[in-house]
């Protein structure tokens, strides 16, 4: 038990640029993954709530008087109306930005008024209810789904907050001591223990999280330069086609190939020719303002999305070009250096196409032009 609770302590409790990373705003890719979560988590929210509409019936064959097998079946009813509600808001195209936390709040909040109405009838029920209780827990651990450390942080600090205050309203209102035959009894250690059980479930969903982000961020990016990899770009370029379009404004892709790459790898070696991707791949970013983008999709191959149009573009990238052929790489000590020169073509959104399928292939028709007409150039128009 100690090992994973010094590497929670670590991961939660030590390191500052966790809590940081959970409370950032996921990239398009999480955000993707956390809608399907969402709509995941809405279908099981609508099973449950159809299974808790058999309850009241139980209670009224149990012995339960008709007034309250009505109010129960009541209540049911408006459950199922309320997960129906989610679960359609869910399936929508259109991404609710604060659903999540919504159905997060509307999970809690249930589970709340349940123990509200137990403590009315029997105040030691309203504390002590292990079953209805445990519901606090499953809304967080659901809060996982979503992919997002800030809504997991909201739901548990939401979770405590409720129960703190129901908990501590019972202790002082009821009649003490609290005890019954069902439920034991109920003390103020008790109920501390339960709110720190509801922290330690919140700090472990955290940990779920973030480890699930960076499995995702490790699967989008290039192990060599670091870079985003064809698998993040292609998830991500319908969000930018979407952007571009709601701004109204021009996003050129560039497809680079390294000029006689195979080659260098011929000549002085894999490592070398590594040491050459992380070269271009450094000066390339250098190239990058805000919201623009650099991808390695394969080999030699690289991806720039720049917000410019596709006239600026060019100029901006063959003056890369120029600069980065006149910039010294050594393959090895001792050795003379060696030029590193690239051909590149450009497609323009929404000019030369509106998926990232087409535009990926005009800037390889171009791309192949520039090899043809003898590399090192940059060809933004067809011949």
């Amino acid at each position: 038990m100690d090992a994973p609770r010094d590497t929670l302590s670590r991961a939660l409790l030590v390191d500052p640029s966790v809590f940081r990373r959970l409370l950032e705003r996921p990239d398009e890719v999480m955000l993707e993954h956390g809608a399907g979560g969402e709509r995941l988590v809405a279908k099981l929210r609508a099973i449950l709530s159809v299974a808790i509409l058999a309850l009241p019936l139980i209670a009224g064959l149990g012995g339960a008087g008709t007034t309250q097998t009505l109010v129960g079946l009541a209540l049911a009813v408006f459950v199922n109306i309320v997960a129906q509600v989610w679960l359609a808001l869910a399936r929508s195209h259109r991404r609710h930005g604060w659903l999540p936390y919504a159905t997060g709040t509307w999970d809690v909040t249930a589970t709340s008024l349940v123990l509200v109405l137990l403590a009315m009838r029997e105040p030691v029920a309203g504390v002590n209810s292990i079953v209805v209780w445990c519901f606090y827990a499953i809304a967080i651990l659901m809060t996982a789904l979503r992919n997002d450390g800030r809504l997991v942080l909201y739901v548990g600090g939401l979770a405590m907050l409720q129960y703190a205050a129901l908990a501590f309203t019972v202790l002082a209102l009821a009649p003490q001591p609290l005890i019954s035959i069902g439920y034991g009894q109920a003390t103020l250690a008790g109920q501390l223990e339960r709110l720190l059980l509801l922290l330690l479930v919140t700090l472990l969903t955290c940990a779920v999280v973030y480890r699930m982000q960076r499995l995702v961020e490790l699967s989008g990016r290039d192990g060599l330069t670091g870079l985003p990899n064809r698998v993040w770009l292609l998830q991500r370029l319908p969000r930018m086609f979407q952007a571009a379009r709601a701004g109204g404004h021009t996003l050129t892709l560039a497809l680079l190939d390294l000029d006689r790459f195979k080659r260098l790898n011929d000549d002085f070696g894999h490592r070398a020719g590594d040491r050459a991707l992380r070269h271009v791949a450094s000066h390339l970013s250098e190239m990058l303002e805000e919201s623009e983008h650099l991808a390695r999709i394969g080999g030699q191959e690289f991806v720039l999305v720049l917000r410019c149009p596709i006239g600026s573009a060019w100029e901006r990238l063959d003056r890369t070009r120029r600069l980065l052929a006149d910039i010294p790489f050594h393959p090895e000590r001792g050795t003379e250096t060696v030029a590193m020169t690239f051909s590149a073509g450009l497609a323009a959104f929404p000019q030369d196409g509106s998926d990232a399928s087409t535009l990926l292939g005009v800037a390889d028709r171009r791309l192949q032009a520039a090899k043809q007409d003898g590399r090192n150039r940059v060809v933004a128009l067809d011949r």
